[in-house]
């Protein structure tokens, strides 16, 4: 008999972990919403044509590949086979893939419905992503994020309000965080004044892994892809300014760099007057490794917590360009949940409540009251309070101790008395208090003590 198992890097959530997710989903939502972004859900798979060459190398490599349908190597070439040339070969035998993140896809949808839709369009999503990465702790294979992407404007103060709306939410979900701040054409200033601007793509990806294998180790990864010495140190040097003034100097000759220095002030005059309950840092390290970044990038990291970033995001000037419709500017951020969930499980932050559902138990002796019972429990359902009756009737014991397992707060004990007098006796199971009540009595009683 086979033994049933998961694919590496997924997990099943049981009742209690899908409450707290939910909690998480529905807390991040209602920020969303409340600064005006609007619902959108796209499919679990896109056409490998739509998310091929939008993360860079390293991401293509991560893409889940679909097989054809049927016989999906009928039409491949014998050659490319015998010689196991994957990288020739995927495009004959898997024409789509699961999606990589939710940008992508946002964007195709917006150019494939771009006479439906007023621009500025704000839509925030929340479904699951794939990545064929190494699974380790806090980083899946299988994944949520919620973004919230406004495209259609070039105006800074979007990415002040995003900076806002992880402020917010990470204040009620009850998480500190850092929220760090970069801009991409600082990156491409430091790039030019290091005399290294063709080499841009390697340097961002090497910087961008500063914080996971330290400088020693992005010294020996700009190596390896061929950076000199010289270019080297002068990376290094720059990497160290303390502020993103005092790299006005250094881009007297990089108008790029100046005006990514520009764009951080905009942003941080629109946020002067906002009181913010998280601090946000300007770091010249944020490098944010995919490809269609080109302004403003940002990344959130929970304070004392050994975790990844559990959000991240930017300015992207024309990710639409690619599917025909150029010059759409936008810019976004996402939430890594799951991540969240783990640094909420660290914390111990999740509200006691969620592992609360059913409110109340009947318990019936026999046939009849049972059927009473249940009766009293559809009304209390219509009350809106959740209710749930013991499947037999007879001994008390079994009973109450599966309204323990359960952590069912409530019991409702149903006898011949009761069934006569058109009662029930509601036991409260943290006090043990005991009263006579009737459904409507218990339904005000239970509504008042959520």
């Amino acid at each position: 008999m086979q033994k049933p198992s998961l694919p590496e890097g997924t997990r099943d959530f049981g009742p209690e972990q899908s409450r707290r997710r939910t909690y998480i989903f529905d807390t991040i939502r209602s920020v969303f919403v409340k600064f005006g972004f609007q619902p959108l859900e796209t499919p679990a798979m896109e056409n490998l044509s739509t998310l091929t060459g939008k993360y860079g190398d390293e991401g293509d490599q991560l893409l889940f590949k679909i097989l054809n349908n049927g016989d999906y190597l009928k039409d491949a070439d014998a050659e490319l086979l015998a010689d196991r040339n994957s990288a020739r070969l995927v495009p004959q035998i898997a024409k789509r893939g699961l999606r990589y993140d939710l940008t992508v896809p946002f964007a195709r949808f917006v150019v494939m419905n771009r006479h439906a839709l007023t621009f500025p369009f704000k839509r925030y999503q929340i479904q699951p992503v794939w990545r064929a990465d190494r699974p380790q702790k806090g980083r899946y294979r299988e994944f949520y994020q919620c973004d919230a992407d406004v495209i259609g404007s070039d105006s800074l103060h979007y990415e002040a309000e995003l900076i806002q709306i992880y402020d917010e939410a990470f204040a009620k979900l009850g998480i500190p965080v850092t929220i760090k701040i970069n801009n991409r054409k600082v990156l491409y200033g430091i790039a030019e004044a290091a005399g290294v601007a063709d080499r841009f793509m390697d340097m961002t990806v090497a910087i961008d892994k500063l914080d996971k294998i330290g400088i020693e180790g992005v010294r020996k990864e700009l190596a390896g892809r061929g950076f000199s010495e010289e270019a080297i140190a002068t990376l290094e040097k720059t990497l160290e300014a303390p502020s993103w003034e005092a790299l006005r100097p250094v881009f007297a000759d990089s108008e790029t760099g100046r005006q990514g220095l520009d764009e951080l002030d905009r942003v941080f005059q629109f946020l002067e007057k906002t009181p913010l309950q998280n601090a946000v840092k300007f770091d010249i390290t944020l490098a944010r490794g995919l490809t269609y970044y080109t302004g403003c990038i940002l990344e959130v990291a929970a304070n004392g917590v050994q975790m990844g970033s559990i959000g991240g995001g930017g300015r992207y000037a024309d990710l639409t360009g690619v599917f025909g419709m150029p010059g759409l500017s936008g810019v976004g951020v996402s939430f890594g949940a799951d991540r969240i969930y783990d640094v909420l499980e660290m914390l111990n932050g999740f509200p006691d409540t969620l592992t609360e559902t059913v409110r109340v138990l009947f318990m019936a002796f026999d046939e009849a009251t049972h059927r009473y019972a249940f009766a009293c429990m559809s009304r209390l359902r219509a009350a809106g309070i959740p209710a749930e009756l013991y499947p037999e009737p007879g001994k008390l014991k079994k009973q109450f101790e599966y309204a323990a397992k359960c952590s069912i707060p409530f019991v409702a004990i149903v006898g011949e008395t009761e069934m006569q007098n058109g009662t029930l006796n509601l036991k409260d199971q943290q006090t043990g208090e005991q009263q006579t009540v009737t459904v409507e009595e218990m339904a005000e009683m239970l509504a008042g003590s959520v």
